[in-house]
């Protein structure tokens, strides 16, 4: 098995393991899938994202919504009730 040694800028490795972390892999891991789809492809085969909906942020968000309701009983859409023609 060979080694792969490449240097990067410390910030973008530590961004990069902490979403490969979050997709459940390592960097290794990420590395060696990206070789195998290049080859197997051709090119640049795929994108792997984090939904953006799960993020950090906008799970807070969610969160301090959900309270604001509880406190305040309300909802965020009143029902609209139609009478039948």
């Amino acid at each position: 098995m060979a080694n792969l040694n490449i240097r990067v800028d410390d910030t973008l490795k530590k961004q990069a393991e902490t979403i490969f972390s979050e997709l459940g892999i390592s960097l290794s891991t990420a590395t060696t899938m990206f070789l195998k789809q290049v080859v197997r492809y051709n090119g640049i085969p795929f994108e792997l994202r984090i939904d953006p909906f799960y993020s950090t942020e906008n799970q807070a968000r969610l969160l301090e919504a959900k309270k604001r309701m509880e406190q305040t009983g309300g909802t965020v859409h009143e029902l609209i009730e139609a009478e039948d023609d």
